[in-house]
């Protein structure tokens, strides 16, 4: 193999797929990413046995072939070498070679059979979401996955493609984070849309992966359903993710009814006081007491120090006079991603769980369950 290619061509693509290649592995071709350059140009593919992303970069084939070299070490000599470079990279013998200009470097190599590549199998459903669309369902749903739960199928995040909308949502039996966007292709989003529903769960790694991907060069993103796998396609880059098997649980038994009692706040208010009690929360429980009045929402905090934090918010509310506690890191979590004016907090009682709402997203709900004090 040997070919042509331009550092920064190359680097967006290494950057891609080098990403979910992990430092310590138990196989060795694992630390290695696969180079084929063919026809089509240079194909590189990076793999953690869970998570596979391919991306495409254009190149001079001076040579047909296939390599693998080793991820950290080929990203860190192409992050080295000067911007508008130009790279010839030659495969022979059990070595890869990478030349520019006077600099010159000889890489160990892994036979590329040996280079596992995860079975798509038949794609059942799929559908088309703007890059904008699917990086807001990431951002807005993704902070609520669980990590390392035992209830494994709540570590990563379901996908459920309905109609004309695909739905995300993530809960670590704490909190729940639900978004929905409309899906689109070809332009015409009511011939675009399968009909039939289908629900996958995207392992955590996974989606932090596709979120980071996500380039707004890009205008749109397929995604493929398959039986026990999802493919995502966009730009030069392709993401085949197993799922987490198991069934997801039922989010909209969740969904807190009859919270009549409802306040409306300013985000950035609400936030700031939330920040600034939390400095003095019990640093194990993050415990906080939210008291409800008319037209006033009160915050307060303490710790085994006997240390206080106050904090009164005017805000609309007309309900029941009521107090009741929360995590305030969960609390936080949802105003963070919530990027309108103002918010909506709902409660039945003192209870129940709270229904965060943003005014301008009606797509979106979360809901915090409350903790004792």
């Amino acid at each position: 193999m040997k070919i042509e290619v331009n550092r920064e061509d190359l680097l967006k693509v290494l950057q891609g797929c080098g990403a979910v290649v992990e430092r310590r592995q138990t196989l060795p071709i694992l630390s290695n990413l696969y180079l084929e350059a063919s026809g089509a140009g240079l194909t590189i593919a990076g793999t953690d046995l869970e998570v596979e992303i391919v991306g495409v970069c254009p190149v001079t084939v001076l040579a047909e072939g296939a390599c693998t070299i080793p991820a950290r070490k080929v990203l860190e000599i192409c992050r080295a070498l000067e911007e508008g470079s130009l790279l010839t990279i030659t495969s022979e013998g059990g070595k890869a070679t990478i030349q520019s200009g006077r600099s010159r470097f000889s890489l160990a190599t892994i036979s590329p059979e040996e280079f596992p590549k995860i079975e798509g199998g038949t794609i059942v459903s799929s559908i088309t979401i703007s890059i904008e669309h699917l990086k807001q369902l990431i951002t807005q749903v993704g902070f609520a996955m669980a990590q390392q739960d035992v209830r494994y199928f709540l570590n990563g995040m379901l996908l459920e493609s309905e109609g004309e909308h695909l739905r995300a949502v993530a809960t670590d039996g704490h909190r729940l984070a639900l978004s929905s966007r409309k899906v689109i292709a070809d332009g015409n989003t009511n011939e675009s849309a399968d009909k039939t529903s289908k629900q996958a769960i995207l392992p955590r790694k996974s989606v932090i992966e596709l979120g980071r991907l996500l380039s707004d060069e890009d205008d749109a993103v397929e995604i493929g359903f398959g039986e026990n796998h999802l493919v995502a396609k966009f730009g030069v880059f392709k993401l085949t993710s197993k799922l987490v098997e198991g069934q997801f649980p039922d989010y909209k038994k969740v969904l807190p009814a009859g919270t009549e009692n409802s306040l409306v706040g300013d985000r950035d208010s609400m936030k700031q006081s939330f920040h600034r009690v939390a400095i003095l929360s019990n640093e194990k429980y993050r415990g906080v007491k939210l008291s409800l009045k008319e037209g006033l929402l009160n915050i307060s905090a303490n710790n085994p120090e006997q240390e206080e934090a106050h904090e009164e918010v005017v805000v609309e509310y007309a309900g029941t006079e009521m107090e009741i506690g929360f995590n305030v890191n969960y609390i936080l979590d949802v105003l963070n991603v919530l990027g309108d004016k103002s918010v909506k907090m709902s409660v039945a009682d003192a209870n129940s769980s709270a229904l965060i709402e943003s005014e301008e997203d009606p797509e979106s709900v979360f809901v915090v369950m409350p903790m004792r004090l």
